[in-house]
Formats: structure tokens, C-alpha cells, sequence
């Protein structure tokens, strides 16, 4: 074993420790490794680089601003709105009409804000028709990813493994690609749902500051605010830190894995701690667009956009979804001059570049709506994987995995890639357990002399299928605050779902891409 196999193991683990214990936001734990790879000389400078002007990262990041666009618009509160029965009704009757749409909407649109939108919408529509929210949040996050591994911009997971494909000189993925795989997961995840998540999920669990009628005659009514990346009391004691000198408002509750807390003598702040404030109208209008907290909600309605701009937003987003579609068709590239290619890239550019002259997303503030850390931990997983393949490390692992699984074919070695990349995934974030088991898979392939294809469409689903706890997707963290779930309660309805995930993939993706 070389050095530099032992300098890249022991820095995995490293990684994989530190993500796990939270010590610090995932991009600089990602940047630390990298760094510490490019002192030993594992990387060059122009390899620790690359990732930060890949094409796909910078399309992840535009696609946030896409997103922040539609959302800005009110063309999703509208449609929300629409969908959801103002009579009394049934929770089968109400998810049959709901989930579907859902699923379809984020397989265009970046996740979190489709959960920021829909969330308190829902919430307060189920107290309207007196049925339990707890029995549509998760639900409600679960659909968005299954949506989004349907397409290649669903989640920045398949645009990841896109991009390291074409980095590797392979071909990567189409636009609806994933989805002949990804239907199937889909459809079989929401009809799960519309099945066992009455049986499995908890009825609702009573909120208390919403219903405290202290200081509401003050002006003060009670705000729902989920605790963020950038806010800077994390991992402080509430004791310690004033809250309402910083955001002139006062914590009634703090709510956490299924628990509520009204004395904070010894509790610490998190990220994705919900915290219930009393607060009056400045609040949102205040906070509402800043990454200190990922969703603000006060039960009240909003002006919704005109419809005129309303209209202008979708078509703009029909339009790249379409131009990219068409774009990668080989009689339009033949038709193309040279340095032009109709690409997503070339139309989410676009796309922003007219949503931001045109106002649908305030231009001034437009760094405001990129998730810089995933962009940084995108950009670092590029790097590590390429540090992985020049040390030995992925080839290394790739022949224990191969003699493990001695004579019984690629079959296994795809079942055992779909495990490693899933728990990853629930245990750290799912870009960086896409980067860890990319090179993995593509030495596998190599080693058996077999088509990677099937080994990176299986990254892409396991690297999505965070359901089992609430820490592998920011959509988990933020329903499971709203809605006051239990860590427990993601795993008893989320397991499931995994292994239907993990049946259905093994099962199709070597029929439909075979070895």
C-alpha cells in the first residue's frame, strides 16, 4: 500500500467522520481534504480547480436562480392552491390529487423551494379541512425527490455524475435519461405513499405557541422559522445568544426530531431546528430572503405575482426545458455551426440572464438565492474523486469489492454500489456520496470490462434515495421541523421506500442499459 493510498483512505475517513458529526458546513469540510490532498501532492492546483469551473456546477447554480425565479413569480403558490380540495376530504382523496403533481413540478425545479412553498401551504389547509398535517409533510418532501430523479436537472446528484461522465470522455446523460428508470421508482414510491403513509405516519401533533393568544393584541403573532446554514448562533447555547436583539423577535418554542422545548437552559442551536417566535409584520419581510433561515412562515396569505408575469416565468422555463431537449437531438447538433451547442448549460444561461433583466428574481440581490456550500461541495467532489483514481485508492477498493463478490457477476457489484452510495447518502449529503462511489464504480467496470453505464444510473438513484432519516436531504430537515416529526418516524415510513428503490433499480437498470 502506497503512501499516497494511505494519505486519501485516512482522509476519507476523516471526511466521512467530520460530516457525520456535523463539525462544520460540508463545502469546508470537502475544501479541507482537498487542500490537504493538493499539500501532499495527490492533486495539482489545476485538478483542485477543475471542479469550480465544471459546466455542470455552474448549471447547478444558475438552476437555483431559475428556481428562485419561478418561485418569486407565484406560479407554484397559485398552483398549490388549485390542487388542494377546499372541502372536507379524505387524506387518500387529498394525496391522490396533490402528490402526483408535486413529484412532476420538482422534476424541473430544485427541491428546496418547491418544500419552502408547499409546506406552510399545506399545514395550514390541512387545520382548514381538520385533517393531520403529519400526514402530508414527509410525503410531501419524499415526492420532490422521487420527482427529481427523473429528469437530469430533478437534483444536482445526476448533474454531478453527468458531468464526471463527460470528464471521464464518456457520453453522459439526456434530459429525460434517468427518467426510464425513474418513472417506475416514482411511481411505485407515490403509490406506497398514497398506501401505508396513514398507516405509518403519526397524527398530528398539537402545536403550542400557534395556538397562544399572548401578545397577538401587541401586534406579535407566532412565525415558524427553520434554522439555516448561514445562521450565526449555530451549535451556541439559546443562553448565550439574543436572539431577540439580533432578529427583534422572542422564542417561544424550539422544536426538534419530534420534540418541543420551552426551556433552553442547556439547548443549542442547530441547522434545521425549528424555532416558533413571537414576532410582528417586519419579521418576513425582513428575513424572508435571507439563507439565516430556510423557511419563514405565519399562516397568513401573500399577493401572489401578476399573472401576466406569472405566464412570462413558466413559458420561460417551458422554453429551456424544451431548447435543451431538442438541443441534444443529433440532426440539430449536425445543424449547428462550430463552438454552439443547444445544451441545458446554453439555456439555463440564458434563462437567467433574462429572468434577471426582466425582474422576475431581484437582480440586486441574486447571490442571495445560490446554495453557495453545495456548490462548494460539488466543486471539492470533482476533486476528490480525481484524487481517489490518481492515488490507487479506487482501483484499490474496487478489487476488494470484485473479490468479495468473487464469481457472482456484475449484478452483486451493482446491488453493492447502490448500498454504499445510500448509506452515504444518509449519513452526509448526497453530492458528496455521489463523488465518493463515482470513481469506484467507472475502476469496477474497467476491472470487469463491462459497460459503467448501469453503474452510474445506480449512483443516481441511491444518491437520492434519502428517505430513512431526516439529515441526508435539506427537504427532510425542513418538513420534520414543521411538522414535528421524530427521527423514528422517517426511518419507519422512509426504509421502505428505500428498499422499493433498490428492488426496482436493481431489477431494471441492467434491462434497460445492459452490461
Amino acid at each position: 500500500m502506497t503512501f499516497e493510498i494511505i494519505i486519501v483512505l485516512l482522509a476519507l475517513i476523516g471526511m466521512l467522520a467530520a460530516l457525520i458529526m456535523d463539525k462544520m458546513r460540508p463545502g469546508m469540510i470537502l475544501f479541507s481534504v482537498v487542500v490537504l490532498f493538493l499539500c501532499t501532492g495527490i492533486l495539482s492546483p489545476k485538478e483542485m480547480l477543475e471542479g469550480f469551473s465544471n459546466k455542470g456546477m455552474i448549471t447547478v447554480a444558475l438552476l437555483f436562480l431559475v428556481s428562485e425565479g419561478i418561485r418569486q413569480s407565484g406560479a407554484l403558490t397559485q398552483l398549490i392552491k388549485k390542487l388542494l380540495p377546499q372541502e372536507r376530504t379524505s387524506v387518500f382523496k387529498a394525496q391522490v390529487r396533490i402528490l402526483p403533481s408535486i413529484a412532476f413540478i420538482s422534476a424541473f425545479l430544485n427541491n428546496t423551494p418547491v418544500v419552502v412553498i408547499f409546506a406552510p401551504i399545506i399545514k395550514r389547509w390541512a387545520n382548514y379541512v381538520k385533517l393531520p398535517a403529519t400526514y402530508f409533510l414527509i410525503p410531501l418532501s419524499y415526492v420532490t425527490i422521487l420527482g427529481g430523479i427523473c429528469t437530469l436537472i430533478g437534483t444536482s446528484t445526476n448533474l454531478v455524475v453527468h458531468s464526471m461522465m463527460i470528464e471521464a470522455g464518456l457520453k453522459g446523460f439526456s434530459m429525460f435519461e434517468l427518467g426510464k428508470v425513474g418513472i417506475f421508482v416514482a411511481i411505485a414510491g407515490i403509490l406506497y405513499l398514497f398506501l401505508f403513509s396513514k398507516r405509518l405516519l403519526p397524527a398530528d401533533r398539537p402545536d403550542k405557541a400557534t395556538d397562544d393568544e399572548e401578545n397577538v393584541d401587541n401586534g406579535l403573532h407566532p412565525v415558524e422559522a427553520v434554522i439555516g446554514p448561514r445562521f450565526p448562533g449555530i451549535n451556541k447555547r439559546i443562553s448565550d445568544f439574543n436572539f431577540e436583539r439580533h432578529y427583534g423577535a422572542k422564542i417561544k418554542e424550539l422544536r426538534r426530531s419530534g420534540r418541543t422545548y420551552t426551556s433552553f437552559d442547556d439547548i443549542s442551536f442547530r441547522e434545521g431546528d425549528t424555532l416558533i417566535v413571537m414576532a410582528d409584520d417586519s419579521f418576513i419581510k425582513t428575513w424572508g430572503e435571507s439563507s439565516v433561515f430556510i423557511m419563514l412562515a405565519n399562516g397568513k396569505e401573500y399577493e401572489p405575482a401578476g399573472k401576466k408575469k406569472r405566464w412570462f416565468a413558466l413559458t420561460l422555463l417551458f422554453i429551456m426545458i424544451a431548447g435543451a431537449t431538442v438541443g441534444e437531438l443529433p440532426a440539430v447538433q449536425e445543424m449547428l455551426p462550430p463552438g454552439i451547442k443547444l445544451d441545458m448549460f446554453f439555456f439555463v444561461s440564458v434563462t437567467t440572464v433574462i429572468m434577471a433583466w426582466t425582474k422576475i428574481f431581484p437582480p440586486q440581490k441574486y447571490t442571495k438565492y445560490i446554495s453557495w456550500d453545495i456548490l462548494i461541495t460539488i466543486a471539492c467532489a470533482f476533486a476528490i474523486s480525481k484524487a481517489m483514481e490518481n492515488s490507487g485508492v479506487a482501483d484499490l477498493l474496487a478489487g476488494y469489492i470484485i473479490d468479495l463478490s468473487h464469481s457472482h457477476g456484475p449484478y452483486i457489484l451493482l446491488a453493492a454500489i447502490f448500498i454504499i452510495t445510500n448509506i452515504f447518502t444518509e449519513l452526509i449529503t448526497n453530492n458528496a456520496a455521489a463523488a465518493l462511489s463515482f470513481p469506484l464504480a467507472l475502476s469496477l467496470s474497467q476491472q470487469l470490462g463491462v459497460d459503467p453505464m448501469p453503474f452510474f444510473v445506480v449512483i443516481c438513484m441511491a444518491a437520492s434515495a434519502s428517505f430513512s432519516t431526516p439529515i441526508g436531504y435539506q427537504t427532510n430537515l425542513i418538513v420534520q421541523g414543521i411538522g414535528n416529526y421524530k427521527f423514528t418516524d422517517f426511518v419507519r415510513i422512509g426504509l421502505p421506500l428505500n428498499i422499493i428503490t433498490f428492488l426496482i433499480s436493481i431489477f431494471l437498470i441492467p434491462q434497460i442499459w445492459p452490461f
